[in-house]
């Protein structure tokens, strides 16, 4: 087991398996199926991340260095909540770019009862340790345990 420590972005508690990409998240690109069609597990549908596409993101610990795509970003990762369809919690190795914060942070506010804690700063080792599948504490003040 190893442990990191971030900056606490949306607070929260979660333990799940991991989903890693070593990419940037086009989160209009990898939620699209899940917010248009009713893919309940939120399958990637983005071609161009090739550590995520094809894999479900519901409910997984999303560990990625930062996001990318336009202005739309953090209103996906808001309806991705607020359709229970996010994960289980986000992890960036990166400072977290403000749009995808903020749609983190309303959904924080503005649903009852949905949960996608997120955490920043942890740096390019914790993208560099962590593998798909290995399990993931997250801990309200910041601490990410990292169990094979």
């Amino acid at each position: 087991m190893k442990t990191f420590k971030g900056r606490v972005v949306s607070p929260g508690r979660a333990v799940a398996k991991a989903l890693v990409s070593h990419g940037g998240l086009n989160t209009l690109a990898s939620f699209q199926k899940a917010l248009q069609f009713g893919d309940k597990k939120a399958t990637c549908g983005d071609q161009n991340n090739p550590d995520l596409y094809g894999k479900q993101m519901a409910g997984r610990a999303l560990c990625l260095p930062g996001t990318i795509g336009s202005t739309t970003g953090g209103l996906v990762l808001y309806c991705a909540c607020a359709m229970r369809r996010q994960p289980a919690c986000m992890l960036f190795s990166e400072p977290i770019d403000s749009l995808a914060a903020a749609g983190a942070i309303l959904a924080d506010v503005w649903l009852e009862d949905v949960s996608m804690p997120v955490i920043d700063s942890l740096g390019q080792e914790f993208l560099d340790y962590v593998k798909d599948g290995m399990t993931i504490a997250m801990r309200e003040d910041g601490t990410v345990l990292v169990k094979e």
